[in-house]
Formats: C-alpha cells, sequence, structure tokens
C-alpha cells in the first residue's frame, strides 16, 4: 500500500473502497462485505482497511488503525453506513465520532432493522457533515444477499447447472457425468467455497451419489442440503459418510418415517421437518418455508444444483436470484432426456431478456453465463 496516494476524485475514492470490499466477500458471511477509506482534503490516502472476518474489527476500524492520529479533521469513505450498536464489536458510528472524523461520505445507507439509518443519525449530531449515495449502485450489487436476508428474511438464491447445447442436463437414462469441462467444474468448486449452504433434491443425490464440497476448500464450509420428503438418503450415502468433514441437513415432509429419521440422526445428520403447501405438493416440504429457516440461521447464499425438479419449483416460486449456467457443445437429444428447470414454468416467451447484468466468459470449449434472474410482473 502506497502511503502518498492521492486520488482524483471522489467518485476514484470510493472505487478503492468498493475494491477493498470485495476482498472480504466469502469471509464475512452473515455480515456485510464493506470497506473504508480515508483522505485528507487533497484526496490523499491516511488509511484504509476492510472488514475481514465476521467477529472482527469493522472496515472503519481497521482504516482509523492505519490512519493513526492522522485521522482527526478527516473525511472517511465508507460503502455501508457505520453501525451504531454493540455487536460482537462495538459501534463504528462512536468510533469514527472519538477519531474526531470531520465528514463521511457514505455509499448506501444500512437497510438492517438495528442500524436503518441510526448510525447516520448519530454522525450529524456529532457535528460530522454526512454525504449518502456516491456510488450507491455498485455498493448495493456488493451486499444485495445481505440485504435480501434482512429484509426479506430470505437468503440469496444461487441457480447452478450443467447443460449440453441442447439444453439437456443428463441423458433419457438418467447418465449426467460429466457435462461440463474441467475449468467448469473448478467454477463451481469456487461457488461452492463461498457459500452457506448447497442443496440438492433427492433423485439427484441418489443417481450422483455426490460429496457437494468444494476442492480445494474456499472460505466457507456450506451445509450440504438435501430436500428429501421421506427422509430415505442412504446411510452409505457419500455424503452421510463424509458428515465430519461438512453438515448434512434433511429436508423432510412430517410425513417421514420416524425410523428413517433416528437412522440419519444417529449417523450425524439433521432432519428439519417442513410441511408442505397447500398451493403446491403437499407431500413435499414448502420450499419457501425452507429458506426461511435458512435465513432464521442467518445463512446468506445458498447454492441450489439440481436436479430439474428442485430447479424448477425453485423458478416458479420465484426463489431464484441469481443462475450459474454452464453450456457445453455437447448434443445428446432425446424427447425424455432431463432440462434444467421443469416445473410448471412460464406461460409466455418474456418480451425482454429476463436476465439481467449478464456475463459471459468462455471456460475452454465451455461458456458460463452468469446474471440476475427476474421475473415477469
Amino acid at each position: 500500500m502506497d502511503p502518498i496516494r492521492v486520488f482524483s476524485s471522489p467518485e476514484d475514492v470510493m472505487q478503492r473502497a468498493l475494491e477493498l470490499a470485495r476482498l472480504g466477500a466469502g469471509s464475512v458471511e452473515p455480515n456485510p462485505a464493506v470497506g473504508s477509506v480515508i483522505v485528507d482534503d487533497n484526496l490523499r490516502l491516511i488509511g484504509e482497511g476492510y472488514h475481514q472476518e465476521c467477529g472482527g474489527p469493522h472496515a472503519e476500524i481497521h482504516a482509523l488503525n492505519m490512519a493513526g492520529n492522522q485521522s482527526r479533521g478527516k473525511t472517511i469513505y465508507v460503502t455501508l453506513e457505520p453501525c451504531c450498536h454493540q455487536g460482537k464489536t462495538g459501534p463504528c458510528s462512536q468510533a469514527l465520532i472519538r477519531a474526531g472524523i470531520k465528514k463521511a461520505v457514505i455509499a448506501m445507507r444500512d437497510p438492517a432493522p438495528h442500524v436503518d439509518g441510526g448510525g447516520i443519525q448519530e454522525l450529524k449530531q456529532a457535528g460530522i457533515e454526512v454525504d449518502v449515495g456516491l456510488l450507491e449502485p455498485e455498493a448495493l450489487a456488493l451486499v444485495r444477499p445481505f440485504v435480501k436476508r434482512v429484509t426479506q428474511g430470505l437468503p440469496w438464491i444461487h441457480a447452478k447447472w450443467a447443460m449440453t447445447l441442447d439444453g439437456k442436463i443428463a441423458t433419457r437414462t438418467g447418465h449426467s457425468q460429466w457435462i461440463s469441462n474441467q475449468r467448469s467444474r473448478e467454477r463451481v468448486h469456487e461457488l461452492r467455497g463461498r457459500m452457506d449452504g448447497i442443496i440438492v433434491g433427492q433423485k439427484t443425490a441418489v443417481a450422483d451419489d455426490p460429496l457437494l464440497t468444494a476442492r480445494p476448500p474456499g472460505k466457507r464450509i456450506p451445509a450440504r442440503i438435501i430436500i428429501d420428503s421421506q427422509a430415505s438418503l442412504s446411510i452409505q450415502s457419500r455424503l452421510i459418510q463424509t458428515v465430519a468433514e461438512a453438515p448434512v441437513i434433511v429436508v423432510a415432509h412430517p410425513s417421514a418415517s420416524q425410523e428413517k429419521i433416528n437412522l440419519l440422526e444417529q449417523a450425524g445428520v439433521e432432519v428439519l421437518q417442513i410441511p408442505g403447501s397447500a398451493s403446491e405438493m403437499e407431500s413435499q416440504p414448502n420450499l419457501q418455508q425452507c429458506m426461511q429457516e435458512l435465513s432464521r440461521r442467518e445463512m446468506t447464499n445458498i447454492l441450489v444444483e439440481g436436479g430439474g425438479s428442485l430447479l424448477g419449483s425453485c423458478f416458479d416460486q420465484r426463489l431464484i436470484d441469481e443462475v450459474h449456467v454452464f453450456i457445453a457443445p455437447k448434443i445428446i437429444g432425446g424427447a425424455k432426456a432431463v432440462t434444467p428447470i421443469a416445473g410448471k414454468g412460464l406461460e409466455m416467451i418474456p418480451e425482454l431478456h429476463n436476465i439481467r447484468e449478464n456475463q459471459i466468459q468462455q471456460l475452454d470449449s465451455d461458456l458460463y453465463v452468469n446474471g440476475l434472474l427476474e421475473y415477469p410482473a
């Protein structure tokens, strides 16, 4: 870090704060990723930092520590409103006041109920000038999963699948390994390594006998979650055989056999019994309620890996927020071959693209498409 760095504009300072914030993604959840930069009146760097891990000092504290006694009379740029509550760390708003900060430039207000403008109010009451909204869209993009969890009580749902050029995720016999190439599979492992949970349906768990772990391990160890209405996951499955490496949660319907539930629990599996929905298949656990429970456990990012029935149900219930699709230059054909999104689907093709902010990347012979899913009104 160059201590004499001079920024070209306020936007340049906030871009640096956003750049720093991104370094914490995957390590700070359920907290949001936040970056902070302190500058003097000439936009010369005085201190900077980012929230590095959950329970550790927030971005503002790292920036103040770097600035030392030079922070008095200076301006702090921060990507999210400073907290004003006592949690695992003290309130950042009070730390900024004690440090003698003159002005705070904040990209966006924190929508969490325990903050929600309180930090801004405390700064203003202490005589600190506050400017909110610089590069707010970029700041919001960084913390969308956090915002959804604290405002809607739902985690951010990532949907992932690999498919052939003709839109199939398995042959008519159910064979699916391997559609995507090595580089695509490496990208999937990177994704898994920043998730709180990975979900598959019972059919996928049986057909693929997956591990659902990140290899090599990422910043997080996601819980492996199986939607299995009758709690029929085999004790011999690789998921249960590796339960000591990463948690396994089976989401079952209340009609599941208590004997099967007992066997799973004795093997170290947590069984969640969630009733069905009258508007859906009553014998299947209610996915909305399942996601609400995961959010209550402060799970922020959830990856749904399939199969087609589970992804279709998530799509029909408008649960999917972001898609990660790997397209391989292979054709397998077959009217009975499995497609990635089953369920009811839409009645009409959307007039406009319903994947926004999409990015397309070539991974050797595969194409990787990532974007946010929008639903018709």
